[in-house]
């Protein structure tokens, strides 16, 4: 397939157009190791759909988003619809979208392993077919994403370094390069690790897992170690208020801020009323709907941004709007991703200047060989990745790549992400329960 096509125009404009004449979604998986979090543990495969849209030309574009099969249906049915739709025309797109979910009943495909249930549906099917024809315009206009979404404010976007709880492999598989990390000294190694490798200026530590003084004495010793390092933790809204400001207090001198200590609005709004810490999250504040609520309750200080809870790149654009008029910070989310979502994350900060945090990612942890884009273009080095300026996304579709990891789909027999039936089955005492502390 040529990345390159010219433009049809619309009659009697210079307006670029580029029909839709097919879609395919194509699930695939890759390799995840046993990181452990709030709800379970990630089973020994992640779960992912490719969407890749195809317009007249030749042009196509690439997306990335859940591999759930209620998601993976859900994207079959826009994609029909969305044919014979201009990819320039991202409120048709929409439109199409939001058509196909009528009748749908809005559960299940969430991808994230139970932990964020209520994003918006509409936006959580949107958002691959947003990023595919951003870059489909993209490679018809020889420009890249960044453009589109009003230009590049900076040339590299930083990422934090995502550290987790873990045992040292899958059981009855051979311990992984990473080994365990289940107490302060073992997070204390795996950034190590991480910051020799990827150079990070910022550390993330994804709690929830163990006591919570625990899990404050692991962020306490990455402080020793580290000192002057900026430092968050997610406990993923497992914590009580009473626990939540006990440990803000605890934490306050040490923690850049504090990321969804509790679930809900309300809870996280009495925390913060109570720490001099500032709240993020990606949980209690994951559609337009829950920003009015969060912003009048004086709930959270940073969304973390995630365009595939958003609608994609264009109504990410929307949302830093609305935190610069309400003096709302921004980072962006992470969930297990390939390097589709990676190069898509990168544009959209690339182009939106209160992106004021190093973002996350967990990109280390995947494999260097599961992926499905050419290599060479997406790396990590001191903390940050330089943003591509070839055109659309930046990124080449490795053809080879993605059937290989669509057999290992077949293969694995993986159909939803299920962190915690996988960590029942190792240990069936385990009790899914938020609050925990």
């Amino acid at each position: 397939m040529s990345e390159h096509s010219s433009a049809g125009l619309l009659p009697g404009t210079n307006a670029p157009r580029s029909p839709i004449t097919a879609v395919q979604v194509v699930p695939v998986a890759f390799a995840d190791p046993p990181l452990l979090n709030s709800v379970g543990v990630h089973e020994p495969f992640a779960l992912r759909a490719i969407v890749i849209v195809h317009a007249s030309g030749g042009v196509h574009g690439l997306g990335e988003t859940y591999g759930d099969s209620a998601h993976l249906a859900r994207l079959e049915r826009a994609g029909k619809l969305l044919i014979g739709t201009d990819a320039f025309n991202l409120n048709q797109v929409a439109a199409r979208v939001e058509q196909s979910l009528v009748d749908d009943a809005g559960t299940g495909g969430h991808g994230t392993g139970g932990m964020v249930t209520t994003t918006s549906l509409t936006d959580r099917v949107l958002s691959a077919f947003d990023v595919a024809c951003l870059d489909i315009q993209g490679k018809v206009l020889g420009v890249p994403v960044s453009t589109l979404l009003g230009g590049a404010v900076r040339d590299a976007v930083d990422f934090s370094g995502y550290l987790f709880y873990k045992w040292a492999g899958h059981p009855g598989a051979e311990p992984d390069a990473w080994g365990e990390a289940l107490d302060p000294a073992g997070i204390v190694a795996q950034a190590h690790r991480m910051i020799d490798r990827y150079g990070f200026t910022a550390l993330k530590l994804k709690g929830g897992v163990f006591v919570p003084d625990q899990e404050a004495a692991a962020i306490e010793a990455l402080r020793a170690e580290f000192p002057g390092m900026p430092l968050r933790i997610d406990p993923n809204g497992v914590w009580t208020v009473e626990t939540a400001i006990r440990m803000g207090h605890r934490l306050e001198p040490v923690l850049e801020y504090l990321e969804d200590p509790c679930l809900s609005i309300a809870d996280n709004a009495a925390v913060r009323s109570a720490i001099n810490l500032p709240i993020a999250t990606n949980m209690c504040v994951v559609s337009f709907n829950d920003l009015p609520p969060a912003i009048e309750a004086h709930a959270v200080d940073v969304v973390l941004s995630d365009h595939h809870f958003w609608g994609g790149l264009s109504r990410s654009r929307l949302l830093a709007g609305i935190a610069r008029t309400f003096d709302l910070r921004l980072s962006m989310h992470s969930n297990s991703h390939l390097g589709i979502s990676f190069a898509a994350m990168i544009q959209l900060a690339a182009a939106t200047s209160n992106i004021d945090y190093a973002c996350d990612t967990h990109w280390p942890w995947k494999r260097a060989e599961d992926d499905v884009i050419r290599p060479g273009v997406l790396e990590i080095r001191d903390g940050a990745v330089k943003v591509p300026t070839a055109p659309g996304l930046g990124v080449e579709l490795d053809e080879q790549a993605l059937a290989r990891l669509h057999q290992q789909y077949l293969d694995c027999g993986l159909k939803k992400r299920d962190d915690t039936s996988y960590m029942q089955s190792i240990h069936p005492e385990f009790e899914l329960k938020s609050p925990r502390w």
